[in-house]
C-alpha cells in the first residue's frame, strides 16, 4: 500500500476557506486566512487517497519559494518534479515551490494548529532539499486554483525564502534538474510550469 493510500493529512472543509473570503488565483492576505484557518476547529487529518479527489475539502500545503538577489538581477530555485513525487498530475511539470502535506507525521498526539503546520514545514523543507546557506522567510499569501484537478483539493500558503546563497540542493531524487535560475528565463519559459509556480511568479517575486 502506497504512502498517499495511508497517509492522514491536514484538511479545512472547502466552505470554511469560502466563508473567509473565496479567491481565485493569489491573495496577499495573510492575517485575514492564516490564523483563521490553523486554529480552525474544523480541521482534521482525513485519509490522502479520499481527499485528493474530494473537492469539498482543501489540503493545507506549505508552498516555499526560494529567492536569490545578486545586484539588480533575481534567481528562483526551481527544478523539475520526476516520476517518483507524490502527486502524480504534477509530474515532469517545472516547480519553483518546494513544500507538501501537513500530517499525522507531524503530531504525535493528532492536535492541529500553528505549531503542527510550522513542524510539517520543517519536515517537507528537511526531506526535499539541503539548505546550505543562511536566510530570511516570510509567509506572504495564499495560492487557491480551482481551475485544475490538484487546485480543487489544494491551498497553498506561499513563503519566500530569501537566501544569502544560491546554494539549496535536492535530497529527493526525484526533484531534477534543480538549480538557481533568472527570473526573466522562468517567465520566458512559464508554460513549462505548474500552475501554482506560474501564479507564484506572476503575483509576488520580484
Amino acid at each position: 500500500m502506497s504512502l498517499v493510500e495511508t497517509e492522514q493529512v491536514l484538511v479545512v472543509p472547502t466552505a470554511e476557506f469560502h466563508r473567509l473570503g473565496y479567491f481565485q488565483g493569489f491573495s496577499p492576505e495573510v492575517d485575514r486566512y492564516l490564523p483563521e484557518l490553523l486554529e480552525s476547529d474544523q480541521l482534521r487529518y482525513r485519509p490522502r487517497g479520499e481527499m485528493e479527489e474530494d473537492p469539498s475539502f482543501k489540503q493545507l500545503i506549505p508552498y516555499v519559494v526560494f529567492r536569490y538577489r545578486t545586484g539588480d538581477q533575481v534567481h528562483l530555485f526551481q527544478y523539475c518534479r520526476g516520476k517518483g513525487q507524490g502527486e502524480t498530475r504534477l509530474r515532469a511539470k517545472r516547480s519553483v515551490g518546494v513544500g507538501g502535506h501537513i500530517s499525522t507525521l507531524d503530531s504525535t498526539t493528532g492536535e492541529t494548529g500553528t505549531g503542527v503546520y510550522e513542524e510539517g514545514l520543517r519536515r517537507e523543507l528537511n526531506e526535499e532539499v539541503d539548505i546550505q546557506t543562511g536566510y530570511t522567510r516570510n509567509c506572504v499569501g495564499l495560492i487557491n486554483d480551482d481551475d485544475t484537478e490538484v487546485g480543487k483539493v489544494h491551498l497553498g500558503i506561499v513563503h519566500i525564502y530569501d537566501v544569502e546563497q544560491p546554494v539549496i540542493t535536492p535530497r529527493e531524487v526525484d526533484i531534477l534538474d534543480a538549480r538557481f535560475q533568472p527570473l526573466e528565463e522562468i517567465r520566458s519559459e512559464l508554460e513549462e510550469f505548474e500552475s501554482w509556480s506560474q501564479i507564484a511568479v506572476q503575483n509576488l517575486v520580484e
